[in-house]
Formats: structure tokens, C-alpha cells, sequence
């Protein structure tokens, strides 16, 4: 993609939604012809509250920016995605543990491709309470303003990763102490009857062909959803937000368990 295709946020709605969902931006463009209406005065609000200047330009300049049909006379330049570092996340995970009976929990996504299956796993993993999730560098969706909208803005609060080799990532993981269960319907186990106590890394497969052969045998064992239904299995976005349930399950405060022995 180009640079404008990834900052660039166009036309009255957009722009709108980017701020309420609360993406980053450097500024909102106007056309200085502009009329204004209840969009644009909206657009206006909300970026004076999130402390985003406001430029005016002529429609020329507009135009020549522009990589649409009809920008509207609004356009916004977001601020890239500032991803974190593999070793923060891992940091994050051991101060998580130290402080919930060693329990903590990474996600890593094997070659997800679907902006809108990123964002939604990202926001079940800020809901439970997971340290960061992992991305590979090629070939897998990336943080979009789109993902700070399917995340319902959760993305602000999770620290994502890129890595060049998931399996290695993998192997590095264990040695710090970690298990990783990798999620495929082809499991012999349900997830119900896995150990999912203390620090583990859960690994999702692609949308269409699931867990990579090289990621699969990178894993410490495999779990699966259970299903009654005819329908095939779960998307990715729902069977990870399942997983994930499961392991906040096992790892709640003893104080809960007691509470209701």
C-alpha cells in the first residue's frame, strides 16, 4: 500500500468515525470553500477535543491528494501505527504474572488477513486482559484506522508486534517460560480439557486454511472448540475470543473460585 492509502482517512463520515473511534491524526484537511453542516461541525468538535488541528486548503491541493472519487472537502492524515517491540510484550506478560498468580496470556496470529477479524481479536484480547498480540510482517493484515474501529478503540491499549518467523517467535516464547496451544478444529482435545493455567501463547491460523504445518508443529500441544451444531466452525475472530474466555476462566483469582465453591 501507499503511504496514502495507509494514513489517509477521506470524505465527512470517515473522518468522523476515525475521531470517534479515536485514531491518532496529525490533522484534518477543509476545503477553505467548504459549507458548513452538521458533519462538518461535528468533524470540528471532535477534533478540538482530541487536540488535532484543524488546516484549510484549496480544493486543487484537495484533489491532488486525494485518492478517491469525492473526498467531500474533508480529508484526515492519521498517524502511522506505532507497533511495539516483541521484548515489551514479553515484559508486559511476566509483570502480568507476577501479579495474577503467574497467570498471562499472548496472542499470536498465524497469517490473519481480514483488517475486521484483527480488530475484534484485539479488542477480546484488551477484554481479557492479554499482555500483546503478535503479527507476522508479511503476508498478514497490519493495524488500520479500520482496526481502531473494529476494536471499538481497544487497539490504543494493546500492544501489537511484528515478527519475521512465527515459529521462531514460538520457540523463543517457550524458552521464556511460556506454553503455546495453537487453536485448529483438526485437534484431538477440546479446549475445555486443556491446561490453560499460567503463562500461555495462543496461536489462531489463518481464515481460510488455519494453523501453517510449520506453526502447528511449533506448538505444545492443540486444542479445539467444541461444536454440536451442523455449521461449520467459527470465524476466526469468534473462536479466538472463545479460546480466550477459557484460559480467563481457568486463570480467575482463587478469591472468585472461593467465592463460589
Amino acid at each position: 500500500m501507499s503511504e496514502k492509502e495507509n494514513n489517509y482517512i477521506e470524505g465527512k463520515r470517515p473522518v468522523v468515525e476515525a475521531l470517534r473511534s479515536g485514531v491518532p491524526m496529525e490533522f484534518v484537511m477543509m476545503a477553505d470553500n467548504l459549507r458548513k453542516d452538521g458533519l462538518t461541525e461535528d468533524i470540528r468538535r471532535k477534533a478540538r477535543n482530541a487536540n488535532v488541528p484543524v488546516k484549510l486548503a484549496s480544493r486543487k491541493v484537495m484533489d491532488e491528494m486525494s485518492q478517491v472519487e469525492n473526498h467531500q472537502g474533508v480529508i484526515a492524515k492519521a498517524i502511522p501505527y506505532a507497533y511495539a517491540k516483541i521484548q515489551d510484550i514479553v515484559k508486559a506478560a511476566e509483570d502480568h504474572a507476577a501479579e495474577h498468580d503467574g497467570a498471562a496470556l499472548i496472542v499470536v496470529l498465524d497469517h490473519i488477513t481480514d483488517a475486521g477479524n484483527l480488530g475484534a481479536i484485539v479488542r477480546s484480547a484488551e477484554v481479557v486482559g492479554a499482555s500483546g498480540v503478535i503479527l507476522p510482517s508479511k503476508r498478514a493484515a497490519r493495524v488500520t484506522t479500520a482496526t481502531y474501529k473494529t476494536s471499538a478503540g481497544a487497539i490504543a491499549h494493546m500492544p501489537v508486534a511484528l515478527v519475521s518467523n512465527i515459529a521462531q517467535t514460538m520457540d523463543n516464547l517457550k524458552k521464556s517460560g511460556f506454553w503455546v496451544a495453537g487453536a485448529t478444529e483438526h485437534a484431538r482435545d477440546v479446549i475445555w480439557d486443556a491446561n490453560l493455567k499460567g503463562k500461555i501463547v495462543l496461536v489462531m491460523g489463518n481464515e481460510g486454511e488455519g494453523l501453517a504445518r510449520l506453526t502447528m508443529d511449533s506448538c505444545d500441544f492443540l486444542v479445539k472448540l467444541p461444536q454440536e451444531g451442523k455449521v461449520g466452525s467459527l470465524n476466526v475472530a469468534q473462536a479466538a475470543t472463545a479460546c480466550m474466555y477459557e484460559f480467563l476462566r481457568q486463570n480467575r483469582p482463587a478469591r472468585v473460585r472461593d467465592a463460589r465453591a
